[in-house]
């Protein structure tokens, strides 16, 4: 499948369904922070991630086959610093989940949006808007209302989900930089970064973890939440997501992904029983707007004012 530059470029078939995938990711995802929190209660970090990812790995081995094709071939030059930066994604955001409450994790990883036209004008040479620096200003004042109306300073865990927002535009762009105009597996291309985070965890847990990791653990409820995160939140996420930045752009991709804090949030405080204060929720909406603003097409957008 050959990769559009551009999402003018794509039918609109192609683009409603990337769309559609992007905002299913989007629900998945805003799950994933209290079903992971739940499930880091059994086991380390950097075991439950190499745990995760090994299965994922597993389940995809055979799109490997593809390897000997000139797609399987082009998958793997891009999976491999696509795994490198996806595992460093996915160590800070575990790891903060695990320092911060689920609802703060989920509106603060919602800042990649407004990262995301800054990584492409270091990346892909495309100059973001100036309305892009007040949205962050406005997103770093929501994020501090978040933490002070959720009666916490600012934590470690929340610095690790702000890096993680970081590195979530990096990848987004590099994704789109390293697959654009290249014919390569989509699965493939999944399985291969899957299966870098799996090594990756592993090797960094024998060097710094003393005695190693331990065993696995028996309870149903950390297998519950295990297979939740590989089928819906690795597998479907990952490959949805591969397959709609080769479609879209960058920013527009951020746009429908920056509806996760909301599920996120609502997930914690429905499933979890997290409370938020008024505070909190006047914080995570102008983090949201924020998102909306620095990715939406100024023009569309005054138009749909002016509706």
């Amino acid at each position: 499948m050959q990769a559009p530059t551009s999402a003018s470029a794509v039918p609109p078939k192609k683009i409603w369904i990337a769309d559609l995938l992007l905002l299913l990711v989007a629900v998945v995802w805003g799950s994933s922070y209290g079903v992971a929190k739940q499930a880091l209660a059994f086991y380390p970090v950097l075991g439950f991630l190499a745990l995760r990812f090994g299965m994922t790995f597993l389940l995809l081995l055979p799109s490997l086959h593809q390897l000997a094709q000139p797609q399987g071939r082009a998958a793997l030059r891009a999976g491999l610093p696509l795994g490198a930066i996806l595992l460093a994604i996915l160590t800070c955001e575990t790891f903060g989940v695990a320092l911060t409450k689920a609802s703060n994790a989920a509106f603060l990883i919602s800042l990649c949006v407004v990262f995301t036209p800054l990584a492409e004008w270091l990346l892909m040479a495309r100059r973001p808007a100036a309305n892009a620096f007040v949205m962050a200003f406005v997103s770093l004042s929501g994020t501090w209302l978040l933490t002070y109306g959720s009666s916490l300073t600012f934590s470690l865990g929340d610095g690790l989900m702000l890096a993680a927002a970081l590195l979530r535009a990096v990848m987004v762009c590099m994704t789109k930089r390293l697959t654009q105009n290249r014919s390569m597996s989509t699965l493939a291309l999944t399985a291969v970064q899957s299966g870098v985070v799996g090594l990756g965890c592993l090797l960094i847990a024998g060097l710094f973890m003393q005695g190693g990791l331990p065993s696995l653990p028996h309870a149903a409820g950390f297998w519950m939440a295990t297979l939740y995160l590989v089928l819906f939140c690795t597998i479907f996420a990952f490959f949805a997501q591969n397959y709609a930045v080769r479609q879209s752009d960058p920013t527009r991709v951020s746009l429908l992904m920056g509806s996760e804090p909301v599920f996120g949030a609502l997930f914690a405080a429905f499933w979890l029983g997290e409370q938020l204060s008024v505070l909190a929720w006047v914080g995570g909406a102008l983090i949201v707007a924020a998102s909306l603003w620095a990715s939406l097409p100024r023009s569309i957008f005054i138009a749909r004012l002016a509706k």
